[in-house]
């Protein structure tokens, strides 16, 4: 079954066969945790790319969550204070989990366990919450899901 895709605000990653959606208000961080996991992972030898940054078409396949880059931002990436990077991409990929970039100061020290976020109307996903001040993003979310991201 496929629907409708859905415009979302939100940058989308893949490491290894894991699809990470950063979501969050504009200037909250998702930018630049998505590209601090991409450039953690290159060291762990493990295969990364860039799905789509600030516009992610969303939409629910045969019971997966595609996220699908517009081809007129395809490879870029907005570094906020440093101007726009080209990347590796990929046109598509499947999501696993969604990243909230949270502000230490005012989050929640223990979220809730198990949480899920509406990412559309009808599409949920896990939700991670990661500290806009995490010095490595990729190792925090490894160490929540539990396994690796190859």
């Amino acid at each position: 079954m496929s629907t409708e895709a859905t415009n979302v605000h939100a940058t989308a990653i893949v490491v290894g066969k894991t699809g990470l959606l950063f979501l969050g208000a504009s200037g909250s961080g998702k930018s630049s945790l998505a590209f601090s996991c991409l450039a953690a992972a290159k060291p762990l030898g493990l295969a990364a790319a860039l799905v789509a940054d600030d516009q992610v078409f969303i939409t629910r396949r045969d019971g997966a969550v595609i996220a699908e880059c517009p081809p007129s931002i395809a490879g870029l990436m907005e570094i906020r204070y440093t101007g726009i990077v080209r990347l590796p991409h990929v046109s598509k990929a499947e999501m696993h989990f969604a990243i909230c970039p949270v502000d230490p100061a005012t989050a929640e020290r223990l979220p809730p366990e198990d949480e899920q976020i509406d990412v559309t109307g009808s599409i949920r996903l896990p939700l991670i919450r990661l500290s806009v001040t995490s010095v490595n993003p990729l190792a925090a979310i490894m160490a929540k899901i539990a396994v690796d991201l190859d």
